[in-house]
């Protein structure tokens, strides 16, 4: 067996530490070239070890998917934190404990969650209104300018709220069919945003915009008025993002290593120990007639995975099982007990069902969910 062979005895995430560094110092540095600051969004890693490699490298402020993430990395040291989700009234008290120690960044998008807040708040917080520049997920609509401003104008009428100016996420990135697609998407994005931030600059004292989408930040050069980025999964990248054009293929940080558990001769399928469970069961279709693609196969080294391997694929997944459909020559390569890896499609999903990492270098790494 190989060096990480030998760990390995059900389905295993494994993260190799030095493209995960590579992929945080190019986003840093991209950031650095928009002028604008780089908050990462930390729901893809979730890990307390992996903000060190951020905080190591001068990041000091990062957003987050929930309270109970904003809390734990509050815990681990963060003390400015974004949660990137309008807020939900019932974790008044996990807000107000928050609150009372970090600089914590809240989203509203309605009437209800400001006088909620302005009733129920102990101590201040910043607060973002999020705007929707076409996800069509939450946000108030960018163009809905005569809802905005009673927003603003609740907002600045109270204690404890101080009004930052808008956030968006550019969720409709993830279906664009190519580069000059999320470049099409990006360049609508930056003109809603801008005429947003002309609009309300008077009423707004530093008025900030904050945009997060891993595509976009990926890809883009061009972030005229943007005062933050806050992309994600940009620290492993995956197949999706590959797919997309968002990163190359040797960027993908993380990959699932599965046991072979079975093998039909008949179909040419290898059955592994890795399901629903595992990788969740997001997938993109291979092509043209519908096929569903839930992997990229590689081959397990002593210290990290292949370039990825023709000939097969992950081509569905239940709660335990995946099959790999194969050409004979793949299928003969596999046998009973051996360790297969497979590049997710989507790794903020499978790093979240996964809880913890083996670092190619032989250590393993918690998350808050370990």
């Amino acid at each position: 067996m190989n060096t990480l062979d030998s760990k390995i005895i059900r389905p295993t995430l494994l993260l190799d530490k030095q493209k995960c560094i590579a992929n945080i110092e190019a986003m840093i540095a991209r950031a650095k070239r928009a002028n604008a600051q780089l908050r990462p969004h930390f729901k893809t890693h979730q890990s307390a070890e992996v903000g060190n490699w951020f905080k190591e490298r001068g990041i000091e402020c990062i957003a987050v998917s929930s309270l109970q993430m904003a809390k734990y990395f509050a815990d681990n040291g963060w003390t400015d934190i974004t949660v990137a989700i309008p807020i939900n009234v019932r974790e008044i008290d996990l807000i107000n404990e928050l609150a009372s120690k970090i600089q914590l960044n809240l989203l509203v998008e309605s009437r209800e969650s400001i006088l909620f807040l302005e009733s129920e708040l102990k101590h201040s917080v910043d607060i973002y209104i999020k705007v929707d520049t076409g996800y069509q997920r939450c946000g108030i609509p960018s163009e809905a300018i005569g809802s905005i401003k009673i927003l603003i104008d609740l907002i600045k009428a109270t204690d404890k709220l101080n009004c930052k100016g808008f956030l968006a996420h550019s969720g409709h990135n993830y279906n664009a069919k190519d580069q000059k697609d999320i470049h099409k998407n990006h360049s609508k994005t930056l003109l809603d945003l801008n005429e947003l931030k002309d609009t309300f600059r008077k009423e707004i004292p530093n008025i900030e915009v904050s945009l997060g989408d891993t595509p976009a930040c990926s890809i883009s050069e061009e972030f005229y008025g943007i005062d933050e980025i806050r992309p994600g999964n940009f620290v492993f990248f995956d197949i999706m993002q590959y797919v997309l054009g968002s990163c190359e293929e040797n960027e993908i940080a993380v990959a699932m290593a599965c046991p072979v558990i079975a093998r039909n001769i008949d179909r040419n399928e290898l059955v592994i120990h890795g399901g629903g469970v595992h990788f969740s069961k997001e997938f993109i279709e291979a092509d043209d007639e519908g096929t569903k693609l839930f992997g990229s196969l590689v081959r397990i080294t002593k210290n990290g995975w292949s370039e990825i391997l023709g000939g097969g694929f992950l081509a569905s997944i239940s709660q335990e099982h995946g099959i790999i459909r194969c050409n004979d020559i793949l299928f003969d390569e596999f046998t009973i007990g051996d360790i297969i890896g497979i590049l997710p499609v989507h790794s903020c999903m499978t790093a979240n069902l996964m809880k913890d990492f083996l670092s190619t270098e032989g250590d393993w790494i918690k998350t808050m969910n370990s």
